[in-house]
């Protein structure tokens, strides 16, 4: 069993250190970090910039037929992507998201407000998952940044959605890594929250090391210097390191042990072996960067194999690949490939291959002379920047997850009014099947009683929603709107309320249906589907020694 320890000795020289780790890491030393300086290239930054774009490309490309076919399994499929499949990349939202905030910052300026790119996210139009979906829907209910990704208002706090989106970050801050997680902390609570944000810095960080370092070890260390020793993120990591000197040949051996530990640890998929968790797929990335020992390929199919979110993990460590090397230095027929398609538009965005490189890299430019550098010809030099990891959030503290209870479980909801079963059509139209419970009437109400720590009611967001006042042991918490009708999307059993941290033991939630709708919505129906019931990990548990003991 692993265990990392977090004794306060540790904890104070990482303090003590922190400003110091990045130059420390890059040239061997740890003595006046302040008068000395990093050097580039203006050709080499542009190459590591273009390295880096272009591993988001490849990467993507090469995991996209296995996106969430593994799920706490070993991909053992045959690998058959051939370099022209980076054409796909055109049509993949682990680009054109994030392009939407590099489009923001063109329109608005990098101090933008933040809201302004939350706007840019909840209104372009296309469709949006997880993270994502849930501050597009914050949007639109009037919640905005910070709290449109604290977990008080999004359930998928802890989802990967910053983590594939905070590349360009990366790529435009060589050397500079308090600029990260300062623009991380901005734009990350935009959809997510603690580990969720921390995934964001975290690979920013490691982009950030990669245009100074080749040895993955210190760059992954580097990464690490930039969140809080005592996040989950952090300690997953360390794991992956450990596991990796204790297993050096054998990756699988290591996967096996770290999907005992941290395999079931997602709240948004609780319940199944589905993981959108940032931490978990994060130690993916890392465990793809290490056991791929610098070899490109190898690099992406480990990480490939590893399952879960298989697309956006190889995009990651690709890229990370990518800057450390450079774009003239990736193997020819991935440099060929990209450059085919170098000037066809992201779609969603007016973003090309070409123009992010060059759009990143006068960003860049402008990024280090703010932070004190200078360009003389083609020579480019910034201080060493001091940094000090981001503050420590928890999303969800020692939640665990207990048991699923259907609508239709006569034992455990109460039903008032004039509620109605919702019946789902196949996609052939031939036959259908009970999906949830709905009602349009004002004044209709169910009960659902549970003991635990946390719930999550889980239900309908249709174009056909509706309001509701939720109350939890006879408290009103919030009003709910369900409807849902962005980008021709809807979602069907998703979290349309939720509560964490209650205090233990038996708890009352009461869902009123106001019979009014958002001035879009076609009635003003509230559907449900199940409950998810959640309890907190006591110290005497085996899950609260594997996983939260220090």
């Amino acid at each position: 069993m692993l265990h990392i320890t977090s004794k306060k000795n540790y904890k104070m020289k990482r303090v003590l250190m922190y400003s110091l780790t990045f130059f420390a890491l890059v040239f061997g030393v740890t003595g006046q970090a302040q008068k000395k300086m990093l050097t580039i290239s203006k050709q080499q930054l542009k190459d590591k910039i273009a390295g880096g774009w272009a591993g988001k490309m490849i990467g993507v490309t090469y995991g996209a037929p296995h996106e969430f076919r593994f799920q706490q399994k070993i991909n053992t499929d045959t690998m058959k992507w051939v370099p022209a499949d980076v054409k796909g990349s055109i049509w993949q939202d682990d680009l054109y998201v994030q392009l939407s905030f590099l489009m923001a910052m063109d329109k608005y300026g990098m101090d933008a407000p933040t809201v302004k790119f939350q706007e840019m996210l909840a209104k372009a139009g296309y469709p949006l998952w997880c993270a994502n979906m849930q501050a597009r829907k914050n949007y639109f209910d009037g919640i905005y940044p910070p709290m449109s990704g604290n977990p008080k208002y999004s359930y998928r706090a802890d989802d990967i959605d910053f983590q594939i989106e905070a590349d360009y970050i990366g790529f435009m801050n060589p050397g500079m890594i308090q600029n990260i997680i300062n623009t991380s902390n901005k734009i990350g609570h935009i959809m997510n929250y603690g580990d969720g944000v921390y995934g964001g810095i975290f690979l920013g960080s490691l982009y950030s090391a990669a245009f100074f370092e080749t040895d993955i070890n210190k760059i992954i260390e580097t990464g690490l210097s930039s969140i809080p020793a005592e996040s989950d993120y952090s300690r997953i990591v360390r794991d992956v390191i450990k596991l990796h000197k204790q297993y050096p040949d054998n990756w699988k051996a290591a996967w096996k042990e770290l999907d005992d530990k941290w395999g079931d640890v997602d709240i948004s998929g609780a319940g199944s072996v589905f993981n959108i968790d940032a931490k978990l797929n994060g130690a993916y990335i890392v465990m793809g960067l290490l056991y791929g020992d610098g070899n490109d390929y190898q690099t992406l199919e480990i990480t490939t194999r590893c399952g879960q979110d298989a697309d956006c993990n190889p995009s990651n460590s690709m890229a990370v690949m990518g800057v450390m090397k450079g774009f003239s230095k990736l193997p020819a027929e991935m440099q060929k490939a990209v450059n085919e398609v170098g000037d066809s538009i992201f779609i969603n965005t007016t973003y090309s291959f070409n123009s992010a490189v060059e759009s990143t890299y006068d960003y860049a430019i402008r990024l280090i002379k703010k932070n004190g550098g200078a360009i003389n010809g083609d020579l480019i030099s910034m201080p060493v920047q001091a940094f000090k990891p981001a503050k420590y959030e928890n999303s969800f503290p020692k939640v665990v997850f207990d048991k699923k209870v259907n609508a239709f479980s006569k034992e455990d909801w109460n039903y008032k009014g004039n509620w109605n079963v919702y019946k789902e059509k196949s996609w052939d139209k031939k036959t259908e099947k009970d999906q949830s419970m709905f009602s349009n009437s004002k004044g209709d109400e169910l009960v659902f009683s549970f003991e635990g720590t946390g719930v999550s009611i889980m239900g309908n967001w249709f174009k056909d929603g509706g309001k509701a006042d939720v109350y939890i042991d006879e408290k009103l918490d919030r009003t709910i709107d369900t409807y849902y009708d962005y980008s021709n999307q809807q979602h069907a059993n998703i979290s349309i309320w939720h509560a964490f941290q209650l205090k233990p033991g038996k708890h009352v939630v009461r869902i009123v249906v106001k019979g009014e709708k958002n001035v879009n919505s076609l009635n003003s129906n509230i559907y449900i589907t199940e409950a998810i019931i959640y309890k907190t990990a006591d110290k005497k548990s085996d899950t609260y020694k594997f996983l939260f003991e220090k």
